[in-house]
């Protein structure tokens, strides 16, 4: 028979080796083996997270349950307002054992003393044992301090120290604390505001180099003399300041940051008030100085002959008042108030906000501005405020309690009471609009010379201006936007960032001033960038 051609052959199948077949089998059991260990591991593990979880939670209610029975077995103020409380018995016997100690010394009996002394550092050594484990004292710790305790005070009494001594003792050393409290409270106050007043050593060179330009330079007068005669002084369509001050370098600042924030500055008028000490470093300053465009006057309060004491009741009270416009030391009650330590509120430069009318006759609308401000906005849009026929713009303050008016005046005078409201808001001097017009009409000078009469033994308030302000003012004042006037940089060191930033003025009212060492660190740089550094002057006197 014929065999097929090689195209024409059936194919042969062709089986799979044995091996194959064996490595086939041997991977599906291990892959099942693998499936059936993960299984059990998840069990477990899920198993043992309940168990851990289970004793999480029983942990946590035990520890509740442990608090709540610390605090079941030791609270403090049920211990000592409970008569069997050996806590309150031996606090008691501590109280009067110390008592006995003071008296035993002044008696020189210094055993008994010691004696009384080490008992009582044992009672303190109990109650903090007792307060660390936060558990009640026992009968066993607490008799034998007792017992010993009470011998030796019974001992104390044998020794002629009764309770009249003991409290005759006390009421005499409570007293004596009294007077070395109130004593170190006036000490305070005197070191305060001798800090407050003083000047660093570099601004007083800073007046005398100033001087001697004054003196030895003469074209620095003429330029004075054609600033103070300058028509622009009296142009009501001009935007006119004032500052009534004895400090060149606050003055400075504050008209430096008035300008460098206007928009038109050669549209503004200053009018500065000083004194004959500071007149002439203050006409030299500020003529050698640019401040782009705007015009400086600056008068000495000693040139106002129309403030004497026939017209004044303020200069009738000063009495005597010293080269630098401050009264003598013989005029100040310094025991009533420790304010009157500070010369500042007495300062005839202080008094001249009530007299602006008289010193300026000619102006209808001006802004005062305090010494230790600095402008940080323009402030032209003062002059078009309306005060709906207000004589004072100012910022309210009684946002809290203590600047109502019943905080600043005494209304249990009945001339008081029955013309103010005592929960009449306060207000804060520093950034005011005043309408000088509306002043003139109301005659509000006369109505705060009428106070300061009424003030003459002090019974109203004790010092400063802002009370005979507030009454002044009373019913004539227009609040202003808070965000005009910002206070406090003097004294609070948490004000917040955002209100100084939004603030067209930021005022250093308090001891604490930018210029001056004890000055809060977070608020100086507000005052520096516009203090003028450049100054040949001031340069050698801060190197020297």
């Amino acid at each position: 028979m014929r065999r097929r051609a090689a195209d024409y052959r059936r194919r042969v199948r062709r089986r799979l080796s044995i091996w194959i077949w064996l490595f086939l089998v041997m991977f599906s059991v291990a892959g099942c083996v693998l499936i059936y260990l993960q299984h059990n591991f998840q069990d477990h593990d899920q198993n043992q997270h309940q168990h851990q979880d289970h004793n999480q939670d029983r942990l946590l209610d035990q520890n509740v349950r442990n608090i709540q029975v610390t605090q079941n077995k030791l609270n403090l103020t049920k211990e000592i307002g409970s008569a069997d409380s050996y806590t309150r018995q031996l606090l008691e016997q501590m109280t009067l054992a110390k008592a006995y100690v003071v008296i035993a010394k002044e008696h020189n009996n210094l055993h008994l003393a010691w004696q009384l002394s080490s008992k009582i550092r044992s009672c303190q050594s109990l109650l903090s044992k007792a307060a660390m484990r936060a558990d009640q004292i026992t009968r066993e710790e607490a008799e034998p301090l007792i017992i010993s305790l009470s011998s030796l005070i019974l001992k104390s009494q044998d020794a002629h120290y009764d309770l009249a001594t003991t409290m005759m003792t006390m009421k005499s050393h409570i007293q004596a604390l009294e007077e070395r409290a109130n004593a170190a409270t006036v000490q305070s106050a005197f070191f305060g505001n001798l800090a407050a007043e003083s000047l660093p050593k570099s601004l007083q060179c800073l007046n005398v180099k100033l001087l001697a330009d004054w003196i030895t330079n003469k074209r620095i007068k003429e330029l004075a003399d054609e600033n103070n005669n300058s028509p622009r002084l009296l142009d009501n369509n001009l935007y006119h300041f004032c500052l009534f001050s004895d400090n060149l370098v606050a003055v400075s600042a504050v008209i430096n940051s008035t300008i460098s924030n206007a928009d038109h500055p050669k549209q503004l008028v200053f009018h500065i008030v000083t004194n004959v000490a500071n007149y002439a470093s203050m006409q030299a300053w500020f003529v050698t100085n640019d401040f782009k465009g705007s015009i400086i006057e600056i008068q000495k309060v000693e040139d106002f002959t129309w403030l004497n004491a026939s017209y004044s009741p303020v200069i009738k009270n000063f009495k005597k008042v010293d080269f630098f416009g401050y009264p003598l030391e013989g005029s100040q009650d310094l025991e009533s108030d420790p304010k009157s330590l500070n010369r500042k509120y007495e300062s005839l430069l202080n008094h001249l906000r009530f007299y602006i009318p008289e010193i300026y006759p000619h102006l209808e609308k001006v802004v005062f501005l305090d010494d230790d401000v600095v402008v940080q906005k323009d402030l032209t849009p003062l002059f078009s405020l309306d005060l709906h026929g207000n004589v004072n713009g100012a910022v309210e303050t009684c946002l809290e309690a203590h600047h109502r008016l019943y905080k600043y005046l005494n209304f249990s005078n009945p001339v008081l009471s029955s013309k103010i409201d005592p929960q009449g808001c306060g207000w804060a001097f520093g950034l005011n609009v005043f309408d000088l017009v509306a002043w003139r009409n109301a005659n509000v000078t006369g109505v705060y010379h009428y106070w300061e009469e009424q003030n003459a033994d002090g019974n109203l308030w004790k010092l400063g201006t802002l009370p005979a302000g507030l009454l002044a003012f009373y019913g004539r004042t227009e609040p202003l936007d808070r965000r005009w006037h910002v206070l406090g940089l003097g004294f609070d060191v948490n004000i917040d960032s955002r209100l100084i930033e939004s603030a067209a003025v930021v005022h250093f009212n308090g001891n604490m001033k930018p210029w001056l060492k004890i000055g809060i660190g977070r608020y100086k740089p507000l005052w520096q960038r516009y203090v003028n550094t450049t100054h040949l002057n001031l340069l050698a006197c801060a190197t020297s």
